[in-house]
């Protein structure tokens, strides 16, 4: 299950792809417009520039904005920024590819088809994809 951390990366994204513009958007303006707590925003685009997808910028004239165009990142990316991994079953994460039942597990097709549908969704989905088109 995508959390709201998740859900609403992606909008803060789709805001920012929508203000296209070069100067820095603040919080507090995306925060009304998203209509989410400006508290809980803060904790997310800190980790959404951590994580190099978006800069900011504080002070007068400060806010957030995009690092690149708009089609130019995948949703997977950011929810997999935000959430971790998005597989299905622990075992088919990196870090977890070593179960001793792999040889035998029966429904590990099964799961290991599901978490292709799952990644070719996301990682095909572009945010420009999601942004209204008057503004592309």
């Amino acid at each position: 299950m995508i959390s709201t951390r998740g859900r609403y990366a992606i909008r803060i994204m789709i805001d920012l792809a929508e203000q296209d513009s070069d100067k820095y958007i603040p919080l507090k303006e995306i925060a009304a417009r998203q209509e989410i707590s400006k508290k809980y925003l803060e904790i997310i685009v800190k980790d959404l520039v951590a994580g190099g997808i978006i800069v900011g910028a504080s002070g007068k004239g400060g806010g957030y904005k995009l690092c690149r165009k708009p089609d130019e990142y995948t949703v997977g990316e950011i929810l997999e920024l935000m959430e971790g991994t998005i597989s299905p079953v622990a075992c088919l994460t990196e870090k977890n590819n070593n179960c001793p039942r792999k040889g035998i597990c029966q429904t590990l097709p099964m799961w290991s088809e599901y978490d292709k549908l799952v990644h070719e969704f996301f990682y095909h989905k572009k945010l420009s994809d999601l942004v209204k088109e008057k503004n592309l």
